[in-house]
């Protein structure tokens, strides 16, 4: 990743520069342009260059994202649930296959604590997410406010 961006900036560069080379020798007058630093002119390549530069960088995070050689999500296993134990230790709950099995994580270290073979945590019941809980308790505020107005 790091030699992809080192080849990216040194070509970036070495075109900038090349383009700078023809246009100091083919017309002297065009470097004196931006002498005034609020011109509009100015303004709009400083502008568009922070613009070309943030996209650079999304570009490249979701590229190291994308061919990082980490391996997609399973639906076989995945983690259940999390509970810290100190600063540095927790337990995880993790679904594999039918089988749920804990887990104590440290620094440098993962511990096969228990294997279940019952289901511990009901992984088909229904989570309640942030949306539903707001949607629930719009749907209450109005229902409130209905009774308040029918009250009156």
């Amino acid at each position: 990743m790091y030699r992809l961006f080192f080849s990216l900036s040194v070509i970036l560069f070495s075109a900038r520069l090349a383009a700078e080379s023809a246009v100091s020798v083919a017309q002297p007058a065009l470097r004196t342009a931006y002498n005034e630093p609020f011109s509009s002119e100015a303004l709009v390549q400083l502008v568009v260059g922070l613009l070309v530069v943030v996209a650079i960088i999304f570009i490249l995070s979701w590229a190291f994202k994308r061919f990082s050689g980490i391996s997609p999500i399973s639906k076989n296993m995945r983690v259940l649930g999390v509970l810290p134990l100190s600063t540095r230790e927790k337990a995880v709950l993790v679904k594999v296959g039918d089988q749920q099995i804990l887990l104590g994580v440290a620094p440098g270290r993962v511990s096969h604590l228990h294997s279940f073979d019952e289901a511990v945590v009901d992984v088909d019941a229904k989570q309640s997410t942030f949306s539903a809980r707001l949607g629930e308790a719009l749907k209450q505020r109005q229902v409130d406010q209905d009774e308040k107005k029918a009250d009156e």
